[in-house]
């Protein structure tokens, strides 16, 4: 595939709450770094009657309030806004389009960061077609909800499919923009310490953690008719998942390494009532309701054992759990490798216990590989033992890096054509038709959600899940 810089960039949405707390302020850390090209334009779009003046005064608002109060300049913010314009439009109708048209050079190509609705995905792509606004030289960037389910999803992507072609559609899960996710890749495939021993024969178990300390805040109309499953699940928990599950790819290109992740999501055992009733709990915080302010059987906590069943996993569970209203907000992918296969040490009563590797996303950013090592001493009773953690803080090893926003990379790599962190089609549909199998499994088994109190570590059952296989989860 073919890397072209593009010289337009379309924002779709661009006064919504997205827009303000990350995009923009993402493609200011662009500008200021200097990695924003000097013929780049970004053209603002959405409902609200604006001009470019007003627009560019909404931008440095948004600024000012969502940068890090270090790296917010405002001479920088004005020069960075200069680069801004916008045009009003309604998605759903055509009016406005040919006008925005007129202003885009698609010669020089043009990128479209989609940003709406689900429900205004074909009438905006209709009307981009309609306007000359989806020929060769344009990109369509879509963010997520795609679809509620693996037909509303296949639905989503054959309207985009009537006007952009899979390599010039890229799908974006911002989880894949975190550098600490792409460190995944890099610590796999760029350490021998760690790739041979990456496979049943040495691993125990691994668990992928999403922990909120939040609520609702002001996405309950969306929540309530998501839940946990659909809003993190299916897409941020499973493309980590593939990442860990992922064969080695045979280059950093987007064709090897999005084939193999697809493989891992393939290879995943489906959900069957029985295994719902045993590998998996639902719960729902105890202030939802009142938050709410309606009955729902919504759930804000899911945890479950998956497997994938392919010679190198077989037999190694993978624990997943994600919850709302949460003791403390972590994001984290914990490697439990296997006991050594005979302590020399037992007759001396020192204690070994199994290598672990904790991959930290959010809100830290590190890398703890703990391991055993002999207390200092003159051991006249015996050697003594003990576990100790090599840390490499990416804040302490990178200190001379600024800590990016993960659109910073998203954007960027849309502009110059890199699809290799997007979600391609068959990844998008591979998880929805797990999560529908999950999802059937569990109201085949008639499986509610499990009241849990805000501010605790989920439901009971949750604990149990692991406690059940002699195990704990990493708290």
């Amino acid at each position: 595939m073919t890397k072209e810089r593009f010289s337009t960039l379309l924002l779709f949405g661009a006064t919504g709450d997205l827009s303000r707390r990350m995009l923009l302020p993402s493609l200011y850390g662009l500008y200021a770094d200097g990695l924003l090209p000097e013929d780049v334009t970004i053209i603002g779009t959405a409902r609200s009657q604006l001009d470019d003046e007003q627009f560019r005064e909404q931008a440095h608002e948004a600024l000012r309030e969502h940068l890090p109060e270090d790296f917010y300049a405002k001479d920088t913010a004005d020069g960075f806004v200069e680069r801004l314009s916008y045009q009003a439009i309604d998605a759903t109708t055509i009016d406005g389009y040919q006008e925005l048209a007129s202003r885009i050079d698609l010669d020089k190509g043009l990128s479209i960061f989609l940003s709406v609705a689900p429900s205004l995905f074909k009438p905006t792509i209709e009307n981009l077609k309609a306007s000359g606004l989806a020929g060769p030289k344009v990109r369509l960037a879509l963010e997520k909800p795609l679809g509620t389910d693996l037909e509303s999803s296949k639905v989503i992507n054959d309207a985009v499919a009537t006007a952009f072609p899979e390599e010039r559609t890229f799908r974006i899960d911002h989880y894949l923009g975190k550098e600490t996710v792409q460190n995944l890749l890099a610590l796999r495939f760029a350490n021998s310490l760690f790739e041979p021993l990456w496979n049943a024969s040495h691993i125990d178990h691994v668990q992928i953690t999403v922990a909120e300390e939040v609520g609702l805040e002001d996405r309950a109309g969306y929540y309530d008719g998501a839940g946990a499953v659909r809003d993190m699940l299916q897409n941020h928990m499973l493309q980590l998942l593939a990442l860990i599950a992922m064969e080695p790819p045979a280059n950093y290109d987007p064709t090897s390494v999005r084939e193999e992740k697809v493989k891992a999501l393939k290879a995943l055992r489906p959900m069957t009532e029985k295994l719902a009733k045993d590998e998996f709990v639902l719960g729902q915080y105890d202030g939802y309701l009142k938050e709410l302010g309606e009955k729902s059987d919504t759930e804000t906590f899911v945890a479950l054992k998956a497997h994938v069943d392919n010679w190198r996993w077989a037999g190694v569970p993978f624990y997943l759990r994600h919850g709302k209203k949460l003791a403390r907000r972590k994001t984290e992918v914990h490697i439990q490798f296997k006991c050594v296969p005979h302590s020399i040490f037992a007759g001396t009563g020192a204690t070994t216990h199994p290598n672990e590797l904790l991959i930290s996303i959010q809100p830290e950013e590190n890398i703890r590989l703990k391991m055993m090592a002999k207390r200092p001493g003159l051991d006249r009773k015996g050697i003594r033992l003990r576990e100790v953690a090599m840390d490499v803080t990416m804040e302490g090893a990178f200190a001379d890096y600024r800590r990016r926003i993960a659109y910073e990379r998203l954007i960027l790599d849309l502009v110059e054509g890199d699809p290799t962190l997007f979600v391609r089609r068959d990844e998008v549909e591979a998880q929805w038709e797990w999560i529908d199998g999950l999802r059937a499994a569990w109201e085949q088994a008639g499986m509610t959600p499990e009241t849990y109190d805000a501010g605790s570590r989920g439901p009971d059952s949750a604990i149990g899940l692991v406690a059940r296989d002699r195990r704990e989860w990493n708290d």
